[in-house]
């Protein structure tokens, strides 16, 4: 097995654009210098997902995940830190150039990958046998061919057939390597309790199931017999939760966002139908009950959702549960009944791209009057039913998370049902209320129960009395001082991160040279200096990580991107004073044109430079490897607010980098100074535990006490420095 190379994965992360990356995840909005969106990591209906294009990372300010293209795609397809590269090097068509790997990065290579490899497998040889075999071809192909599905839906769907032997796809991935364990994990395979293992969709057309990457994470699998269960699924693995996917998404995602509407339907042939007749938002529940996990997905593309029901009225009624659960999502819902006798697919069939989108713009209606038209009909001349209904109806308002839209309901609700809009108001708020209660009270049952399990920290749960001396008991002091200097090692941590190659200041060698100290060799000095180390792990290896970036990769790094910025200044220079020639014909002018225009690209060049500097170290440690050190340089490097244009168009406002000379030896003392509050803390609790003995040694007394008296000294050359005044940063 092998391993990509440091060259090709640089180029991977040169070329992955953040934007575009989440783009194909997330709809995201322009605001200001950077994109917004709804975070694909947790539940929310207020976009907090924050996308910098100019540094290139993201990051949800509610739940705090994000990072850089790599991290992005690794938390969101939970993929290896490898899987991700390769995915992205697909993605720009990048080759990859690899090195053997060693028995320890063999070893590490995940489970996962291995389950999503024997999916591809068996996805190809489903298609093979759909295509190359005679059963495939006289069973399964004919079955589509025969249900209106042409070949050009065939393979964008992936579509295929599994023969109908036990082991025919078994022993295909034996003989090719596969392990047989991950063929049973992913449910390609079943074993019994007695050890015989045979194929789960023997003898079924097949309905690929992808990510929204384009993985293939399951299949559902339909029988053309009458005695058994007509489709049989995927069980969930480590790759796959059904009520986390959508049918169809993955060829869906980009008209979704194009349309900004989502159209929902229920099986594969619903989707399949609809896309070749060429409405192609359109993705499905794949027969279950609509999830939270499902509505979240479609609401990172559009607000809009329409729902086509058959005109079956029992299953309509059914799944008005679904509607009630968009709404609380907040999209806004439209409700298609199709003619008596027809599904998606078949009404698909019979009706034209243009015929399906002018029936569909025609037809669809506003959730309150579908459910009040649906729920209504029979029971207009029965009094408690009606109420029931009324009821029912108010419910799925109270629901709604807009205020305004609530209200626009309540009018509309109280004019259609006939009734006071004041008594409906009441039920509705009373009704919100009380669900606004039970999800506070919910996120407050999780907090807790996060925090005693931070507290408690083991695996078995402990006994009450166990539990309560867990909780009593008192951090040691060295996790009590690591905490406490935490926020000062962040300090200097993020001036290493975000301007470390930049350079702070001048020395002079020993020949009296003058030379440029950056940011962070002066760090760097100042605690080598007083033999400092960071006291919290992931701080001071992300720093040792930093320190490498600055020593091993930078001279060359920086060397191709001056050559880089040179090109682009004679390029700039060229095509200006072509413009010069052919605009402006006194010499006098042109020479001034030509200073100006030199001038112009020499500030260029020298902003190229500067920049590439202050963004060097963070976009590599945005993509490292180890997630702490990746995770820890997203927090440090992320901004939850910019300056307004308003602000910086008419005054020049003074930024960090500006007053780089005068921030960073400042949070260097005040580091030192907190290491010191840390000492002169311990050298109480020694005097108070020498005063406390039986009998007080006093020689101990006094050698402590001089040991204060210096500290405190030290502490004071400190405080002209900081100021009298020393105010902890926030922990």
């Amino acid at each position: 097995m092998k391993k990509i190379d440091r060259e090709t994965v640089q180029r991977i992360l040169d070329a992955a654009d953040i934007v575009e990356v989440v783009s194909d995840f997330v709809h995201l909005k322009r605001r200001g210098s950077s994109y917004l969106g709804l975070c694909p990591f947790h539940n929310e209906r207020t976009p907090s997902f924050s996308v910098s294009k100019s540094k290139n990372i993201c990051k949800c300010f509610s739940c705090g995940k994000g990072g850089s293209p790599v991290n992005f795609i690794m938390e969101h397809e939970q993929m290896s830190y490898y899987e991700a590269l390769r995915y992205l090097a697909r993605k720009y068509n990048i080759e990859i150039k690899e090195h053997e790997m060693s028995d320890k990065e063999r070893e590490e290579e995940s489970e996962r990958e291995s389950m999503l490899a024997v999916n591809d497998f068996a996805l190809k040889h489903f298609e093979k046998n759909l295509q190359e075999t005679d059963d495939g071809r006289d069973i399964g192909l004919s079955y589509f061919l025969d249900r209106g599905i042409n070949e050009a839906s065939i393979k964008k769907f992936r579509l295929g057939y599994s023969l109908e032997k036990s082991n025919d796809l078994l022993n295909a991935a034996k003989s090719r390597g596969y392990n047989e364990k991950y063929l049973i994990e992913t449910g390609l395979c079943i074993k019994t309790d007695q050890g015989r293992v045979y194929d789960r969709f023997k003898g079924r057309v097949m309905f690929p199931v992808f990510s929204i990457s384009g993985k293939v994470i399951a299949f559902g699998g339909r029988t053309l017999k009458k005695d058994v269960a007509k489709y049989v699924n995927s069980p969930e693995s480590l790759i796959y939760k059904k009520s986390y996917q959508l049918y169809g998404l993955y060829q869906a995602k980009q008209a979704i966002v194009k349309h900004d509407k989502c159209i929902l339907v229920e099986g594969y042939m619903d989707v399949i139908s609809m896309h070749q007749s060429g409405i192609e938002n359109v993705v499905a529940s794949s027969g279950t009950s609509l999830t939270d996990g499902q509505i979240r997905l479609i609401h990172r593309f559009t607000d809009n959702v329409t729902v086509i029901y058959d005109g079956d009225a029992a299953g309509i009624k059914a799944s008005l549960r679904g509607i009630d659960m968009l709404l609380a999502e907040g999209l806004d819902i439209k409700v298609l009944l199709l003619p008596d006798g027809d599904d998606p697919d078949s009404f698909a069939q019979k009706h034209t791209s243009s015929e399906l989108e002018e029936y569909i713009a025609a037809n669809e209606t506003d959730f309150l009057q579908f459910k009040t038209s649906i729920l209504l009909n029979g029971v207009k001349n029965d009094p408690i039913a009606k109420s029931r209904v009324i009821n029912d109806i108010v419910r799925s308002i109270a629901v709604i998370p807009n205020p305004i839209t609530r209200n626009v309901y309540i009018t509309e609700c109280s004019r259609m049902l006939e009734i006071d809009d004041r008594i409906v108001a009441l039920q509705v708020n009373k009704l919100f209320m009380e669900r606004v209660g039970k999800d506070n009270l919910k996120k407050q049952q999780e907090a807790a129960a996060e925090t005693i399990s931070d507290i408690v920290n083991v695996e078995e749960p402990l006994k009450p009395v166990e539990a309560a001396a867990e909780v009593k008991r008192q951090p040691s002091p060295v996790d009590s001082n690591s905490r406490f200097l935490r926020a000062y090692e962040q300090g200097i941590l993020r001036y290493v991160l975000r301007y470390g190659m930049l350079e702070l200041c001048e020395d002079y060698d020993d020949l009296g040279n003058p030379i440029s100290v950056k940011v962070i060799d002066y760090i760097n000095e100042e605690l080598k200096n007083d033999d400092l180390k960071f006291s919290n792990p992931d701080i001071e290896k992300t720093f040792e990580e930093a320190i490498k970036c600055s020593s091993l990769t930078w001279e060359e790094d920086n060397r191709k991107n001056n050559e880089t910025l040179l090109k682009e200044r004679e390029s700039y220079i060229a095509a200006g004073e072509e413009e010069i020639r052919t605009t402006v014909t006194d010499l006098n002018s042109i020479a001034v044109r030509e200073k100006e225009l030199v001038e112009r690209a020499d500030q260029l060049y020298f902003k190229g430079q500067r920049e590439y500097g202050m963004m060097y170290i963070e976009k590599i440690l945005c993509s490292h490897p180890d997630d702490s050190i990746r995770n820890l340089t997203l927090e440090l490097v992320s901004d939850k607010h910019t300056l307004s244009k308003v602000h910086t168009k008419y005054a020049k406002i003074e930024t960090d980098e500006d007053r780089l000379p005068e921030l960073v030896p400042r949070s260097i003392y005040e580091f030192k100074d907190a290491i010191l509050e840390c000492r002169i803390r311990k050298l109480h609790d020694d005097i108070k535990a020498a005063y406390s003995t039986p009998s007080p040694d006093k020689e101990v007394i006094r050698e402590l006490m001089e040991r204060h008296v210096q500290l405190q000294r030290l502490r004071g050359e400190f405080a002209k420095f900081l100021g009298e005044r020393i105010i902890n940063p926030r922990k």
